[in-house]
């Protein structure tokens, strides 16, 4: 039998969560207006809801889905995951997004006593670009610049765009991000201002670092190894790379002729900065993003919604080395660091 509808009833009830919902008014002064209880107003307001009067539409601004950061961060046990919900559009717009985001966020979170440091990747190029406001704090380049032939800006750059935008002071790292063999690479590392920039990885407070995927198109260091390099590294089960250090599927380092020969802040370094930030993109990155947050050093997830369904659609093994990852001395140094570090008061998005 269908429901008998009460016009009155109705009316009153849309026209008193009009008057709640939008325009602010409180229940006791609508109490007053109608000339009935709080109680009943209350009831009224609870009554619209669940008949479909009343939909609650809670969102955020610009294409954050809130949503999805909240699933992704608790499938993979990140602290804070942030997802921007775009439709299918050019990979250089959809980098445009998150490095406006990026953006916003190093102008949230870093603090004039912060020591941040900046790996190198398109997105992070642009973020360096869309920063309009950051805390005067040191920048230090955490890894040697990698030549693009269809790119003018380089890891320097970037490192100095973003301490310019704050006034802070700048270490960039002049050196190749990797070099023919391991005993240059020692070398330039002990050259003075080399060694000044990369001594400044034990006071980092926080770092933007750039997830890339060991397959074409999906790293920054792919193109620039022999085809014999990237099949062993491959063969060695290489998933993730982050600066030119590999990890496997599950986290783990990856050991192997490359690591010796790139100039860049380590994967043991990174583990022990209170605050990771890393940007991943696309679902080419899924399995990659997912690797480096098993690795342990990961606080803060940016990505996009075809990397968060790609996880979402996995199926994973329950994440190794998310953070807090108290058992090691390498993590119990890192808990102190943070218990140093200056806290940031943010308000926190999918906090895991």
């Amino acid at each position: 039998m269908a429901q008998h509808v009460r016009p009155a009833e109705l009316v009153l009830a849309a026209t008193i969560a009009r008057r709640f919902y939008l325009d602010g008014r409180s229940k006791i002064e609508l109490a007053d207006e109608f000339g009935l209880s709080r109680f009943k107003v209350a009831r009224i307001l609870n009554d619209a809801r669940e008949q479909g009067l009343v939909h609650v539409d809670i969102r955020l601004p610009g294409t954050i889905d809130a949503e999805l950061s909240a699933d992704l961060g608790s499938e993979l046990g990140v602290r804070r995951t942030i997802v921007i919900d775009t439709p299918p559009e050019p990979e250089q717009s959809l980098r445009r997004h998150l490095a406006e985001l990026t953006a916003d966020l190093l102008t949230e979170l870093v603090t004039d006593d912060d020591v941040l440091g900046l790996t190198w990747s398109r997105t992070i190029e642009e973020t360096s670009l869309a920063l309009t406001r950051l805390a005067p704090c040191t920048v230090v380049q955490l890894a040697g610049t990698l030549a693009h032939p269809d790119r003018d800006t380089s890891t320097v750059e970037v490192v100095r765009q973003a301490a310019s935008v704050g006034g802070g002071r700048a270490y960039p790292i002049y050196a190749p991000l990797i070099v023919p063999d391991a005993s240059t690479a020692a070398a330039l590392r002990s050259e003075s201002r080399i060694t000044d920039a990369m001594s400044r990885f034990e006071e980092l407070t926080k770092a933007v670092i750039a997830v890339g995927a060991w397959t074409p198109h999906h790293s920054t260091v792919w193109d620039a190894v022999t085809p014999a390099e990237r099949e062993d590294c491959l063969a060695r089960g290489a998933c993730a790379e982050v600066s030119g250090r590999l990890l496997d599927a599950d986290g783990n380092a990856l050991r192997t002729d490359l690591d010796e020969r790139v100039i860049a802040i380590t994967l043991d370094q990174l583990r022990a900065v209170p605050e990771v930030v890393a940007i991943a993109a696309g679902a080419g990155r899924a399995a990659a993003a997912t690797a480096v947050v098993r690795a342990g050093f990961v606080d803060t997830l940016v990505t996009d919604a075809s990397l968060a369904q790609a996880v979402l659609g996995q199926d994973h093994d329950p994440p190794r080395g998310t953070r807090p990852r108290e058992a090691t001395p390498q993590a119990k140094g890192r808990a102190q660091r943070r218990r140093r570090a200056p806290s940031a008061r943010t308000g926190r998005l999918a906090d895991g």
